[in-house]
């Protein structure tokens, strides 16, 4: 059986980092191929103050993802993504992730899907979120929409 692609957007990567369960569980399944965007890595590697624990934990997350670069056709759909839905505030990571979605005919997993629920020409694969005031048992509860 083929395995499942899936391209993530930062916010999951960031879950993995901070040992989230069903991200964690998504980045251990052999069933999955996992990419994410140039971007996304570069998001997390210039956050400020980040320790060189931190930063050598995300290198090696990093390489064992696909990490999609900027390419010919990821440029092109962004361009194309810009001039159907015009300019917003913060769009432009967005947009290339989106873009990357596309591009690369992959789901986009993200746990902001207010930021791209409305761009038709991408597919949003389902969510998990989670609660931190909602515990069973003393363990997070999480649910999968």
């Amino acid at each position: 059986m083929a395995k499942i692609k899936l391209l993530v957007d930062t916010d999951i990567v960031i879950d993995y980092l901070k040992g989230v369960k069903p991200a964690r569980d998504l980045f251990k399944s052999d069933d999955i191929d996992i990419y994410c965007s140039v971007l996304s890595k570069k998001e997390l590697l210039s956050k400020i103050g980040l320790r060189e624990s931190e930063r050598k934990r995300i290198m090696e997350l990093m390489s064992r993802l696909k990490v999609l670069k900027i390419d010919t056709d990821i440029n092109k759909k962004y361009m194309l993504l810009l001039d159907e839905y015009g300019v917003r505030q913060g769009s432009i990571v967005d947009y290339v992730i989106a873009a990357t979605a596309w591009a690369k005919n992959l789901p986009l997993l993200t746990r902001n899907r207010k930021h791209f629920e409305w761009i038709k020409e991408i597919k949003l694969s389902p969510i998990y979120k989670y609660n931190n005031e909602e515990k069973e048992g003393g363990v997070l509860k999480y649910h999968f929409l």
